[in-house]
């Protein structure tokens, strides 16, 4: 049980990582055990994101005052939250999870100040990462480039095996 002390604190704290997070992530862990959450908490920490046990009714005073109020809603039953900067990447770790755990269930989020249903939440996750987008477009691009080197190149080519214009061939004046 918290006191009043602890449960002002644990409201602060809430209501900061819910202001300072791009990425929202709600789950319901019911039947997941401590060393799963320990595992899970652990590939979250990798890529900066908290992953957080939540007490409910404290946590949804603490969601009043913030700009994620509208996902109180999810905050029912053994409820934990992951805060993080990458939603695809909170997703992502989060749905890997739940395939291997079917204990772990997400429910929805917020990223960028959108609310996500469980499905939107499914449609992050298979989103490429921004490194994974830059390294794409980076590939296009060099692709790109190396075609039209190699177009070029060809080119000259051919235009080095022609025969040269001899002077004895051309009509004289």
């Amino acid at each position: 049980m918290m006191n009043k002390e602890q449960k002002k604190n644990y409201i602060t704290e809430m209501t900061s990582n819910f202001e300072n997070s791009k990425a929202i992530m709600v789950t319901h862990y019911q039947g997941l055990t401590m060393p799963q959450l320990d595992e899970l908490r652990s590939k979250m920490r990798e890529h900066g994101i908290i992953f957080k046990i939540t007490k409910n009714r404290i946590t949804k005073l603490a969601l009043e005052k913030t700009k994620c109020k509208d996902l109180s809603n999810l905050f029912t039953g053994p409820t934990a939250v992951a805060f993080g900067e990458d939603a695809i990447m909170s997703a992502r770790i989060l749905s890997k999870f739940a395939k291997d755990n079917e204990n772990l269930k997400l429910i929805g989020g917020m990223m960028d100040n959108e609310i996500l249903d469980q499905a939107a939440v499914m449609n992050v996750a298979n989103l490429p990462t921004l490194d994974e987008a830059r390294a794409n477009i980076v590939g296009i691009l060099n692709a790109s480039a190396s075609k039209l080197v190699s177009i070029l190149l060809a080119r000259s080519e051919k235009m080095s095996s022609l025969p040269p214009e001899n002077s004895e061939n051309q009509p004289k004046e």
